[in-house]
């Protein structure tokens, strides 16, 4: 039996009210970061309110048909649209413990006349589905010889309670080298009692087979201050080797890391002598003093300072010399300027020609600067027309 549905009444409305690629509604974002001040916020705002008047307006107007209906199926997800719908406001319409009151048990799509028909169907329309028992009694049988057949997961090895204190050391130590936190390795070390040539578990992990120790690690971070403070404060031995072979000064990829180790074998003093260890083993270069070494460093930082005050200057004398050379050449492409009864420039071309010239970042700007120009002018109309 196919009657078609009689519509008594219909209405669907469509604002701008939620973020564009982020989701939720203003006024949930406005409640966990507080009011945003954008031309874009300010229309989603006013189109909110202005969704939930004429909501509210249209239930006034609908409420005969409603105070007459068996049942009242509806679909309002979100604070917001409950709010809308089921108040508290003045001259309310619908109460939220109205026992008429029901959800859809299915999904829907969006909120439009056809989608409200197909659901009207769905819910008055009785499906009758014929089953085979044979049928659904096969794949009973099948599913426990194929939960059988898998095998079961390896439990993990469990560790004893020094391993678990050996992983603990490691991950608090690789924590304040990656920082670059000096007096907190250190302090973490003699707190624990840990040696500074401490060797990180597991040892055939892939990071601490490649830097096994502190001074490894830190060399391979190209931490001047950290290697420094290892070898003279910490007592680090330079001369360990990491799985590859190598020591730490052969892990430094800069020129102040390796120097740190230079200086800490003049302050230290070599092998044999007031030192203890084998600098030639380390594979240190001869060693070198520290007032050399920020010489060198605070001499270089000039040198760097210089390049890019140099870069920088010719920079905006190209900018300078090439922006109104652009301009000057754009009346001539087309053999005439507006003047001498060329066509007039389009609005693309007159937003390229602004923008000629400019940096990124003013770039920005300036379409920052236009798209809110174009989104008062909206709200502006918005107004004059409501």
């Amino acid at each position: 039996m196919n009657r078609e549905a009689t519509v008594l009444a219909h209405k669907t409305f469509h604002r701008y009210t939620t973020r564009r690629k982020q989701g939720g509604s203003q006024s949930a974002n406005d409640n966990a970061k507080g009011n945003a001040h954008s031309a874009g916020s300010s229309i989603r705002r006013y189109n909110e309110q202005a969704l939930t008047d004429e909501v509210r307006l249209l239930l006034k107007d609908w409420k005969t048909l409603l105070d007459t209906s068996e049942l009242l199926f509806i679909r309002a997800t979100g604070v917001t649209n409950r709010r809308t719908l089921f108040g508290p406001y003045e001259d309310q319409v619908l109460q939220s413990n109205d026992p008429r009151i029901r959800g859809f048990p299915f999904s829907t799509r969006r909120a439009t006349q056809n989608e409200l028909m197909r659901s009207f169907i769905e819910l008055t329309r009785l499906k009758i589905q014929e089953i085979n028992p044979a049928v659904t009694e096969k794949p009973q049988q099948e599913t426990p010889a194929k939960t059988a057949s898998k095998p079961p997961k390896p439990a993990p090895p469990k560790l004893s309670e020094a391993e678990e204190t050996a992983l603990l050391h490691t991950s608090q130590l690789q924590a304040f080298i990656r920082r670059s936190k000096l007096p907190a390795l250190l302090s973490y070390l003699k707190n624990n009692e840990l040696s500074a040539d401490f060797l990180f578990q597991p040892a055939d992990a892939q990071p601490n087979y490649h830097s096994p120790t502190p001074l490894h690690l830190s060399a391979n971070q190209n931490s001047a201050t950290l290697v420094s403070g290892l070898l003279v404060k910490g007592g680090a031995n330079p001369a360990l080797k990491n799985g590859e072979g190598k020591t730490a000064f052969e892990l430094a990829g800069d020129r102040a890391t390796r120097d740190a180790f230079r200086v800490a074998r003049d302050e230290l003093g070599e092998g044999g002598g007031k030192g203890k260890w084998d600098w030639e083993v380390a594979r240190v270069p001869p060693p070198m003093k520290r007032e050399e070494a920020e010489k060198r460093d605070e001499r270089e930082k000039k040198e760097n300072e210089k390049r890019e005050a140099e870069r920088r200057k010719a920079e905006e004398q190209r900018l300078k010399t090439q922006g109104p050379k652009v301009a000057d050449n754009k009346p001539s492409r087309g053999g005439k300027g507006l003047m001498d009864g060329g066509v007039q420039k389009t609005a693309q071309e007159k937003r390229e020609e602004e923008a000629r010239g400019l940096t990124p970042e003013q770039r920005m700007k300036l379409d920052r600067e236009r798209r809110a120009r174009a989104a008062e002018e909206r709200m502006r109309r918005m107004q004059a027309g409501g």
